[in-house]
């Protein structure tokens, strides 16, 4: 994985070894207010490498400070997927295994990595 990312307000991503990493600064309880905020990231900002096909391993984790915000994961899940399809992969139909965790951190975000697997 390299170093360098590329960031965009609330939104910073970086790719290397089949591998893409993307993370959002802040929580909403609204999933839907994700989708467009890392589509237009993608759009407007990422010069990384096109979609491939073939199976994905997908990891989602919100992490929180105090108490666990009311936003239902697989609301969440469906957003981040929808958002980042057509950059990682062509089609969520893609991810083989998906795991969307919930917890405590030392700050309010979600991380999503996106593996290409062998």
């Amino acid at each position: 994985m390299t170093d360098d990312w590329t960031v965009h307000g609330k939104v910073r991503a970086r790719e290397g070894g089949g591998t893409l990493e993307l993370v959002v600064d802040g929580l909403t309880t609204q999933a839907k207010y994700y989708k467009p905020l890392i589509y237009e990231f993608f759009r407007k900002q990422w010069r990384g490498s096109r979609p491939v096909w073939g199976d994905f391993a997908v990891e989602i984790i919100m992490e929180y400070e105090g108490d666990p915000p009311w936003l239902d994961l697989d609301n969440l899940a469906k957003a981040i997927l929808d958002s980042i399809k057509g950059h990682a992969f062509h089609d969520d139909s893609q991810v083989a295994r998906l795991l969307v965790e919930r917890r405590q951190g030392d700050r309010e975000r979600i991380t999503v990595r996106a593996t290409r697997l062998a």
